[in-house]
């Protein structure tokens, strides 16, 4: 099968579709490129159906080398028959080929290889036949020095039919069937592990039994660390006698001596050859599965926060709260530079909340702050509380924001690069207030797992972690664009075409030249040749540039085509920005041509009536229950105010103020049955809950959705 009829069958995708779609990646063009600006050329595919194409050119590019190395193997073994070959060439997929290759495959030598050097693959052979009569007089003629009697003739024979029956690709693909869809995951508690502290959260797994093919990403990811940390033992439970009965109707053709002798052979090769393997490939999958699921959840939940709502060019004050040491506190402009630094003591022990207060009003008096930003994590609310009860001379919004990995930005050779001269918690409070002022931008300097919103990211398989959360960042990056002249070199690494290399040298010329004023001048930009310039150029904003369509989504490939149409409407470009009436009263059929479809036209007019439009909505300002403290002040029926602060498979998890976040499972998003809990709420909404259920002693707070603010 060739790769394009490969990745039509896997995608179901028209053939055109997927074959531009592969010319273009293999001339290097980027997910968001084509995307946004190949529309015409894949017939309108989205990010997600052009990743599936992906990875489906991928797997086939990595089934056809396996292919290869295998066809070389069995050939140089001389044994590679017309009918093998066709078999092998006709695999559609990995498994399927390694099964067929199992026969061939170099290994150490089995019980089965001792049995053939001793002679007993004739024996075998005979039994395997079912037609020979007296097999014990038969077997006493393969007595050696090693194989003393017909008894033990008869169970080197078996070893080496057990092997064949073990490498049949048949019986293995109904095993396999039977172990993926029909088996039982079993965990039980390791007994002197059953009163250890750290063992009381796996509680729920110490008896359990569940079919794995319907068991849960969470769950499954759960038993698997339970059992990493010795806390219970797990098995697979298939039906036994099912598969043995298949496997005796599959090879047994006749009664008498042979068929007692095969029999045996299947019930060994099941238990000892058949049983491990595909036991563990079944786990193997339902890992796969469990992690695809995991990451599929970690990366919704990333996209929403990269796409949290920004305060904007805002002067911030940001507060990172805490007691023993204080609260840092930081002034940055609304580029997000940092102005000014220093310490309070407004919390125990030195509770000097009057200096605080009166720091705090003369900073913000002094550097014209627009809003507060507070971190959510120690002395947090006690800080909220200090800071409301301020009067400032101007109305100034307050703020509670996310701390998530903001240490790990502090101590990170990033932060170190930005703010050279100061210590981590520094850093970690500057972060802190330009995460308000534009999250994406901010965030993307962290390392998306230590963001902390996904299940068992450390479980799950590294490196598919890795990629997909890099396509997210990449994606929300494209999607939101960027500032050429104000962003970092960790956000414009991640613009289409562009890189770390190339996003040094961008940074290296805005220090030598100073600010871009048009597109165009991207392109002296040291090492960033044409094909870097197309791919990037319609994600790279320039404010107050010299032409008009700089700070907008159009690509400068189709500027001409821009001002064709501005031509023949008898305005100027400017003038025909942000005229509503007049854009949508525009033929668009007037200008599709064999490069420009319909899509790419409706693109262009959306651009044009609200040029570089931020997709992300503005910041709100929330407020916590000022009596709610701590778990002790929850009571069942308590309607709260809280934010959403991760998203799983099993519900959400709401931040109501105290230390402890609340759960809203599944069953209490709706009153119907819920999918997909990404469908009910997002990633740092503001919502009202009602206390269902409180758990001191196991910190465990149960919520129900009230209703979305």
């Amino acid at each position: 099968m060739q790769l394009f009829d490969f990745i039509k069958k896997q995608t179901q995708l028209s053939e055109k579709s997927v074959q531009n779609t592969i010319k273009l990646l293999q001339e290097d063009c980027t997910i968001p490129f084509i995307a946004r600006y190949r529309k015409e050329m894949t017939g309108n595919l989205d990010e997600v159906q052009i990743e599936e194409i992906l990875k489906a050119k991928n797997y086939y590019e990595e089934l056809v080398k396996r292919k290869t190395s295998i066809l070389t193997s069995i050939e140089e073994q001389g044994a590679l028959t017309a009918d093998l070959k066709a078999k092998i060439k006709a695999a559609e997929s990995l498994i399927l080929l390694e099964d067929l290759y199992l026969p061939y495959k170099k290994k150490r030598k089995t019980k089965a290889d001792q049995a053939r050097e001793e002679g007993l693959e004739p024996l075998a052979k005979i039994i395997m036949a079912q037609n020979a009569h007296n097999l014990q007089q038969i077997a006493q003629n393969y007595r050696t020095d090693k194989v003393k009697d017909a008894s033990e003739a008869l169970g080197g024979a078996r070893l080496i039919i057990a092997e064949w029956i073990s490498e049949r690709s048949d019986i293995r693909d109904y095993m396999r069937n039977q172990f993926h869809n029909f088996s039982i995951i079993t965990s039980s508690v390791v007994k002197t592990k059953a009163n250890n502290e750290k063992a009381q959260k796996f509680k729920d797994y110490f008896d359990w039994s569940e079919s794995l093919k319907k068991i849960p990403s969470h769950r499954f990811l759960a038993i698997q660390r339970a059992e990493t940390e010795g806390f219970i033992r797990v098995k697979l439970k298939a039906d036994k006698e099912r598969i043995l009965q298949y496997m005796e109707r599959k090879i047994i053709r006749s009664s008498g001596e042979c068929a007692e002798q095969i029999e045996l052979a299947i019930a060994d090769s099941y238990q000892r050859l058949l049983k491990p393997s595909l036991e563990n490939e079944a786990f193997l999958q339902a890992k796969k599965r469990a992690d695809d699921s995991a990451i599929g959840v970690f990366a919704k939940n990333l996209k929403q926060l990269l796409l949290g709502a920004p305060l904007g060019e805002k002067r911030v004050l940001a507060i990172d709260p805490g007691f023993r040491t204080g609260c840092k506190l930081v002034c940055l402009d609304a580029q997000g530079d940092l102005l000014h630094n220093e310490t309070i003591y407004p919390h125990p022990p030195q509770k000097d909340q009057k200096t605080a207060i009166k720091k705090i009003s003369t900073l913000t008096e002094a550097y014209k702050i627009d809003a507060i930003a507070i971190g959510n994590g120690t002395a947090s609310r006690e800080t909220e509380a200090l800071v409301r009860k301020i009067r400032f001379k101007n109305e100034i919004q307050v703020f509670v924001v996310s701390e998530a990995g903001a240490s790990v930005y502090s101590a990170s050779s990033v932060a170190r690069e930005e703010f050279p001269n100061y210590d981590a918690t520094v850093r970690g409070s500057v972060s802190i207030g330009r995460r308000l002022q534009d999250p994406l931008a901010e965030l993307v300097k962290i390392d998306a797992k230590a963001i902390g919103v996904g299940q068992y990211q450390h479980d799950v398989d590294q490196a598919q972690l890795k990629l997909a959360l890099d396509r997210v960042v990449e994606s929300c990056v494209n999607a939101v664009g960027v500032n050429i002249n104000t962003a970092s070199k960790s956000l414009l690494s991640y613009v289409s075409g562009i890189g770390e290399k190339l996003a040094e040298n961008i940074l290296e010329y805005r220090t030598e030249n100073g600010t871009f004023t048009h597109r165009n001048e991207i392109k002296k930009v040291k090492r960033l040749g044409n094909k870097a310039f197309v791919q990037s150029a319609g994600f790279l904003r320039i404010k107050n540039a010299d032409h008009p369509l700089d700070d907008s989504a159009v690509h400068p490939e189709r500027y001409a085509l821009v001002e064709k149409i501005a031509k023949d409407e008898g305005r100027s470009i400017s003038e025909l920005i942000g005229s509503t009436d007049l854009l949508h009263k525009i033929n668009l059929e007037k200008y599709v041509s064999g490069e420009v479809g319909l899509p790419t036209l409706k693109d262009i007019i959306a651009e044009l009536e609200k040029p570089g439009l931020d997709i992300r909505e503005k910041a709100k300002v929330f407020t916590f229950n000022q009596n709610i403290k701590t778990i002790d002040d929850l009571r069942e029926g308590q309607l709260l105010p809280g934010i959403v602060n991760n998203i799983t498979n099993f519900g959400c998890f709401v931040d109501v103020g105290i230390k402890e976040s609340g759960l809203i499972h599944v069953s209490n998003l709706a009153n119907e049955f819920v999918s997909d809990v990404n469908d009910y709420v997002h990633l740092h909404q503001q919502v009202i809950v009602k206390v269902l259920e409180v758990d001191v002693a196991r910190k465990r707070i149960q919520l129900k959705l009230y209703r979305k603010r």
